[in-house]
């Protein structure tokens, strides 16, 4: 029977057929960790160890659907964001690392509004309180996440998708963190007239057009829900128009809103909200790609 170190070695040798050699070291880190509870470290210091019969059929039948190009995330049922732990599953995408960082970007806009204010003698309690949107919150991460960090504002989170919203709410049950999740079809205007207005309106909504599903990795198209991923050729910024319309009536004044976008299109995007009279800035994320957008008036 092989020893752990040895199972270790065997499955990213294996994993390396598909991936690259961090990626592959990486997910098997993964992988052994949750399902044999064994951590790097234990390889170094238990290098005889060896696995049970159950332990190694689960292993390799984790290993049999990551090399069908299945996440392992979907895998395992679990991501991580924010430094907390989520629950994932096909109904809804896996969040990534740029997602964090527009996060980041609320959470410093409203830090420093709430400066802003203070050194006007004003009150705090007046930001304390902010609304905020999460528009097609698929698992939650982005309402979770900010809601964790600005506890005292009061949070909404809408998706078309009602096993999204289960998701959702588990993760928010999960985290602790209390959020209004609301179900509707937000490209259907008529049902805006149920939502208040917000200081702060979030989006990380689908746009990559269909015609470059060519362009993806199978472990995002074969398994990743399309409806939050892809947008018609035809009308491939149906979101972001329905977003800018939306805040022209439901943002507050001073109010501001952050999308992710397409690294290619921000311009194009930009220039809707240009048109609806709202100012806007680009901001790169961490590889200098032009993918996350503020707006306001």
């Amino acid at each position: 029977m092989m020893t752990s170190v040895e199972q270790y070695k065997d499955f990213v040798e294996r994993l390396k057929t598909i991936y690259d050699e961090r990626e592959s070291a990486n997910i098997a880190d993964w992988v052994f960790d949750s399902i044999a509870n064994n951590k790097r470290l234990d390889r170094f210091t238990h290098k005889e160890k060896e696995f049970s019969n159950s332990t190694i059929q689960q292993l390799n039948a984790v290993l049999q659907r990551l090399l069908a190009h299945e996440p392992v995330q979907y895998i395992l049922g679990e991501a991580w964001f924010y430094k907390m732990k989520f629950f994932v599953n096909e109904h809804v995408l896996i969040p990534r690392p740029e997602t964090e960082e527009l996060v980041e970007w609320v959470v410093e806009e409203i830090r420093n509004k709430k400066l802003e204010i203070r050194n006007k003698g004003v009150s705090q309690l007046i930001t304390n309180n902010s609304t905020i949107l999460d528009i097609g919150t698929g698992s939650g991460c982005i309402a979770v996440a900010l809601k964790k960090e600005l506890q005292n504002a009061e949070v909404f989170a809408v998706d078309v998708s009602e096993d999204a919203l289960q998701v959702a709410k588990k993760n928010a049950l999960d985290q602790n963190a209390v959020i209004n999740f609301i179900q509707f079809d937000f490209l259907n205007e008529d049902v805006w007239q149920t939502l208040p207005t917000f200081d702060v309106i979030v989006s990380n909504p689908p746009y990559i057009p269909e015609d470059e599903k060519n362009k993806l990795a199978k472990n995002v198209t074969e398994y990743e829900p399309h409806l939050a991923l892809f947008v018609a050729n035809d009308d491939p910024f149906i979101f972001y128009k329905k977003i800018a319309s939306f805040a022209a009536m439901h943002l507050k004044q001073n109010g501001k809103f952050f999308v992710e976008v397409h690294e290619d299109y921000s311009e194009e995007v930009q220039q809707i909200f240009a048109k609806k009279n709202f100012t806007t800035e680009i901001k790169k994320d961490m590889y200098g790609r032009e993918r996350m957008i503020k707006a306001y008036r």
